[in-house]
């Protein structure tokens, strides 16, 4: 027999603890986060039924030899029930003393919802006709035996839930019931009978009567389901493992559905505000999965002190010692059985977004946290779900006073989502994924199987249910707007629609969802992004996070500039963009595209005049009128960032890009000659444009080449960057212009252009009597310029990586292309782990990043390196940046608060 201890009981984590070598994150792993937690409540002296745990490592011992227990578990886990019912004074199976258990599942990582549960285990003809005896509460008996018999059949022999719905639907509806509370213990008892037959029908054997058939079968169960679909799809979405496998949890049952009883779950702070306040539901006579499954409407927590005082005394006072111990909100399940209470769970809770950073804040406030550790508590991606839209109030209201409220219910999961409902899971992630489409996903109440569906839903809406059941706890974890428990509405999933009042919603109909507020609508409203500056408790994080980045002495920076580990400067072409930015905590402008105000109406014609120019001084005259509004655009900049550096990239794409589309002029003038018409302006400028034209232009003539062709262009653009500046400085303000070379690809592009545009600076500056600092960079786009780096830093003072291009160059993707038609079938095969141009691939194109930043500084030391391609506002492309010693990244303005963040995550986790 293996000495491979595989059951560990509650009241044994310290063995637990030894044999993972001390740490909890050890114990965590073997045990589960469920039964981790539950041996150390049991430690601490909360009061938690007895019971025992099979290991992670048993789960993947199980699967791995074809599901089959590992040598010698079995006789543990028998062993295991022994000593509960030393603990207990009961014996399993015994109908004058019954011991009844539980099993669950509790992987390291919750899961809520995703694996198996089996209630009363235990139970049996013989047992239930004992209990009726010793409790003399026949009805509390068979409501456990049937919850045993339904939750055997779906769970472990895999029957449909429908075969045991609809015959206690009918059976209730027969007898005019319309909650499970007007069930006599003889109507329990006949439905009994009637899911027993059910097994019969579906399995062609009875019900097991032997109590251990029915624990080795649960045990099974739940070892099995790790590798359920819905477990797979959750953890594919939660970003966990597949190799951690689950532990099972078997525990004393305790029952909330006795007189003077009850169970709940509960939060030690608000999930969806963060506010300090326990908040939960509850149930009298139920078992817990009444609440989670919402089936049946549930109250208010606070409401129990009413009902069972000295309980509720003893949950708030459990409540504050878990939350003192863990230093961290938790979320709880609770039962009351004849007054007495006993604590089921306690983990982590899952909370929305805007309280995820109040109560990091608010923890670190109060001494129980660092500010480094608030700042790691809160994601990137919940910064980025705090700044989700919400409905806009005028147009809000005139959906109210158009008739267009729909129905209103419980706030599950904030923000404003629009889309057209569907009502089953497959469904809704069909029509997203294949489709395309917005969907809102419209259910009575959501299951483990929906939640493919909702994570392809931008929101959901359900008719039953409460603030903790199923729906409310995955849409908060994964930022899905959601109003749960919208009872006045009723579905029809035969007809495929929702009716409320006097409305009928059918499939494919647009509605609105607002889950901050709990209410739905008919038909589309219009959204807004949130303020930033509203959330003061973000701000606050966003400042830890900035001053726990400042590293002093490690890197080289203009004198004046603050000294930083990794800075986020923002992209930015004008000045209201610059202005957000810097609102948003950017510090700099990492990109501003000079080419993108050349597309504004008023100046375009004057581009294409400079471009079809025949002689130089055409070309000249062209460009002369294009200055003042490059020195306009370029003030305001200036005076937005003042203080702060404004890298301004130089003329980049091919110069078609500002002509007229070919093929629309073709057709035009085609049709001319049809009708006899010569229109000769048309005629010319459709064959300037042919004339242009490139096999590969975004590889042809553009970037430094076009400003080694056309040196006008750039020389105007350089001109108008330092005669804003030197205006500015003039008005009081103090521009930190950065001129960016961009496509640099060999040195000798740098050594014709720069010293031409450096004598524009300094003729400027000379006229106007003014000095000020400035550089001369260039793009690192090209991976020639990448490996020729200590070349390159010889004449430019700062590098800025275009991993966008960048990473087309190194992989040989045309980025359309790629994904349009084989990137995604890549990552879903494992060809590709991401998307590379989402996520910076560290293997390779980060590697040549690394190296050019090696030799680049090797040869210029105070080398200043950023990114400016859409990677900057990617977190894990922000960790790699850090590792590498970029001095900053930059990003969208949107994505400054995401990326400060990120950054700080990127220096903790690395700190040495």
């Amino acid at each position: 027999m293996s000495n491979k201890k595989w059951i560990y009981l509650f009241k044994e984590v310290e063995q637990a603890e030894a044999y993972v070598g001390g740490s909890w994150d050890g114990v965590r792993s073997l045990l589960g986060g469920k039964g981790a937690n539950l041996a150390d409540m049991t430690r601490i002296g909360i009061p938690v039924p007895p019971g025992f745990t099979a290991t992670t490592e048993a789960c993947n011992a199980y699967l791995a030899v074809g599901q089959k227990f590992p040598e010698g578990m079995w006789d543990q886990e028998v062993a295991a029930m022994a000593a509960i019912e030393e603990l207990t004074g009961k014996k399993f199976g015994d109908a004058q003393n019954p011991l009844l258990v539980s099993c669950r599942s509790g992987a390291k990582f919750s899961m809520p919802g995703m694996m198996d549960t089996v209630l009363n285990i235990g139970l049996n003809d013989k047992v239930a006709e004992g209990m009726v005896k010793l409790t003399n509460d026949d009805r509390f008996v068979y409501d456990a035996y049937r919850r045993l018999v339904q939750m055997f059949g779906s769970v472990v022999l895999n029957i449909p839930d429908e075969a045991f719905e609809h015959p206690m639907d009918d059976y209730k509806a027969k007898k005019g019931y319309k909650l499970d509370t007007s069930m006599t213990a003889e109507d329990w008892k006949v439905l009994t009978e009637k899911f027993k037959a059910v097994i019969k029908e579906h399995m062609g054997f009875d019900f097991p009567q032997n109590p251990y058939d029915q624990l080795k079968l649960a045990t099974e169960a739940v070892f099995k389901s790790w590798n359920g679909k819905r477990a797979i799809d959750y953890r594919n979405a939660a970003g966990i493992a597949h190799d951690l496998g689950t532990a099972v949890n078997i525990q004393t049952m305790v029952f909330g559905n006795m007189d003077n009883s009850g169970t709940g779950v509960a939060f030690t702070r608000n999930p969806s505000t963060g506010e300090n306040k326990v908040w939960g539901e509850y149930l009298m006579n139920a078992q817990g999965e009444d609440v989670v499954a919402g089936i049946r409407n549930a109250e208010d927590v606070a409401k129990m002190v009413n009902e069972l005082p000295q309980a509720y005394k003893d949950f708030m006072d459990v409540c504050a010692k878990l939350e003192d111990h863990y230093k961290e909100m938790q979320d709880v399940e609770f039962t009351i059985e004849k007054g007495k209470l006993w604590m089921l769970q306690t983990r982590d809770g899952k909370r929305t977004a805007k309280a995820a950073v109040t109560i990091a804040v608010e923890l670190a406030k109060e001494g129980r946290i660092s500010k480094e550790t608030a700042v790691k508590r809160v994601k990137p991606e919940q910064v980025d779900t705090l700044l989700h839209p919400q409905f806009i109030a005028d147009a809000k209201k005139a959906a109210v006073e158009s008739g267009n409220f729909l129905v209103s219910g419980v706030n599950a999961s904030p923000g404003a989502a629009v889309g057209r409902a569907y009502f089953d899971a497959d469904t809704a992630e069909a029509k997203a994924k294949e489709e395309g489409q917005d969907v809102i996903m419209v259910r009575p109440f959501t299951k483990p199987d929906d939640v493919h569906g909702m994570l392809a839903a931008k929101g959901i809406l359900t008719t039953e249910g409460g603030a903790t059941s199923h729906a409310a706890v995955v849409a908060r974890q994964f930022g899905i707007p959601c109003v749960v428990g919208a009872s006045e509405a009723r579905i029809d999933l035969e007809s495929r629609t929702l009716r409320a009042g006097n409305v009928v919603i059918k499939e494919g109909d647009w509605i609105s969802v607002d889950g901050t507020s709990g209410e739905a609508f008919v038909g589309k409203i219009d959204s807004v992004a949130p303020s930033l500056e509203e959330q003061t408790d973000l701000l606050e994080l966003l400042t830890w996070a900035d001053e726990l980045c400042t590293v002093p002495g490690t890197r080289q920076f203009p004198e004046g500039w603050p000294t930083r580990g990794l800075q986020v400067w923002a992209n930015a072409d004008y000045p209201e963009d610059a202005r957000r930015a810097r609102s948003y905590g950017a510090k700099g402008i990492g990109l501003c595209r000079t080419e993108h105000m050349f597309f504004e109406p008023e100046r375009l014609p004057f581009v294409q005049e400079m471009i079809l120019a025949d002689t130089v001084e055409e070309r000249q005259t062209a460009i002369d009128k294009l200055l003042p509004f490059q020195r306009s655009d370029f003030d305001g900049l200036f005076e937005a960032m003042t203080g702060l550096p404004v890298i301004i990239r130089l003329i980049d794409p091919p110069l078609h890009e500002f002509m007229p589309d070919e093929q629309a002029l073709l057709e035009e003038v085609i049709e001319n000659r049809i009708k006899g018409v010569k229109d000769v302006a048309k005629e010319e400028l459709l064959a300037n444009i042919e004339s242009m034209h490139e096999s590969n232009p975004m590889m042809g003539l553009r970037g430094v080449r076009l400003s080694i062709v056309m040196p006008e262009i750039v020389e105007m653009q350089v001109r108008a960057i330092f005669e804003a500046a030197a205006d500015v400085k003039l008005r009081g303000f103090e521009p930190h212009p950065e001129v960016m070379i961009p496509l640099t690809g060999t040195i000798k592009e740098l050594d014709w252009i720069q010293p031409r545009l450096e004598r524009i600076a300094t003729a400027v500056m000379e006229e106007k009597g003014v000095t000020f600092a400035y550089k001369f960079g260039t793009m690192i786009e090209i991976p020639r310029a990448g490996l020729t780096a200590d070349q390159i830093a010889g004449v430019a003072e700062f590098f800025s990586f275009g991993t966008n291009d960048l990473t087309q160059f190194t992989f040989g993707y045309s980025r359309d292309d790629a994904e349009r038609n084989f990137l995604v079938t890549y990552i879903e095969q494992g060809i590709l782990p991401k998307n590379p141009f989402q996520t910076i691939d560290r293997e390779g194109v980060g590697q040549l990043m690394k190296l050019t930043v090696e030799k680049g500084r090797a040869t210029r030391p105070e080398l200043e390196c950023g990114i400016c391609g859409e990677h900057g506002g990617d977190p894990n492309s922000i960790e790699w940046c850090h590792l590498i010693g970029l001095n900053y990244v930059s990003c969208s303005p949107f994505r400054v608060p995401i990326a400060r963040l990120a950054a700080a995550h990127a220096v903790l986790n690395h700190k040495k």
